[in-house]
């Protein structure tokens, strides 16, 4: 799990509910179900009528990414472009055919493929680029779609805020009544502006890092099979696609090849 998100998650609705009891209210304030149908309901409204369906069914089905760590580890993709390089070097770049069918990433495995069946460098540069582009793309929808809920969300809360209003106008001869409804109608602000500013345009910010990253990775795999296409030395590879990686992982990098060298030394 992402701890990031749990963690973001936890400290806003603490932080909230922790100063509306604070000021002297209660969590049942603003637990108003017909204030969430109304946001909820328009939000999801507004925004099916911006974007396709089959869009807003990825959107939904992505949603699971802010939650979940990344599923492909860097360092581990540069080792296998690393053994792959080698084998190569070996045995000949045919050598990897079986090796390639056993990749789980579709995008490597369609360069491997590509690289064994003797395309030219320029020439899989060139498809796998285009492949990159439609990527990035389609990867940039589910974001827009979280984007256009936390820009709707908050104008649908004023929509329910002045829907409550409408009723506890009617109720004017009862001042008690309407200073009650009063403060559920504003509830649907709460609604709107939370849910934008603490699940939608986040969710909108994560979802387009971890697509960034992805698409990192991506370019990484694309870089290693040019690279042993080409016939390049294992360590230049490795170099090239450690400048991929950001600080983290690169300092993992290192103490994992520092650890190596150690155990080599103990091992002569």
């Amino acid at each position: 799990m992402d701890l990031a998100t749990l963690l973001g998650l936890a400290i806003a609705f603490i932080g909230i509910l922790l100063g509306q009891a604070i000021e002297g209210g209660s969590v049942f304030q603003i637990i108003q179900p017909t204030a969430a149908m109304i946001v909820f309901g328009g939000t999801l409204g507004a925004t099916m009528i911006g974007f396709p369906l089959s869009v807003i069914k990825q959107a939904a089905s992505d949603l699971m990414h802010v939650f979940k760590d990344d599923d492909i580890e860097p360092n581990a993709v540069i080792d296998e472009i690393i053994k792959f390089t080698n084998k190569a070097r070996r045995e000949g770049i045919i050598s990897l055919e079986k090796d390639a069918s056993s990749v789980k990433d579709d995008f490597f495995r369609k360069s491997i493929m590509m690289a064994v069946d003797g395309s030219e460098p320029k020439e899989l540069r060139q498809t796998m680029e285009v492949e990159l582009q439609y990527m990035e793309e389609r990867g940039e929808h589910s974001p827009k779609v979280y984007e256009a809920a936390g820009g709707f969300a908050p104008t649908i809360g004023i929509i329910g805020a002045v829907l409550g209003l409408i009723q506890v106008m009617q109720h004017l001869d009862n001042i008690e009544e309407v200073g009650k409804g009063i403060a559920v109608a504003f509830v649907a602000t709460i609604y709107g502006v939370a849910s934008a500013n603490i699940i939608f345009l986040p969710a909108a910010g994560k979802l387009k890092f971890k697509h960034r990253k992805k698409m990192i990775i991506k370019e990484m795999m694309l870089e290693g099979t040019l690279g042993i296409l080409e016939g390049q030395n294992p360590r230049l590879i490795e170099t090239k696609l450690t400048s991929f990686l950001d600080e983290e992982y690169q300092k993992l990098r290192e103490q994992k090849g520092a650890g190596t060298k150690t155990k080599a030394k103990a091992a002569a």
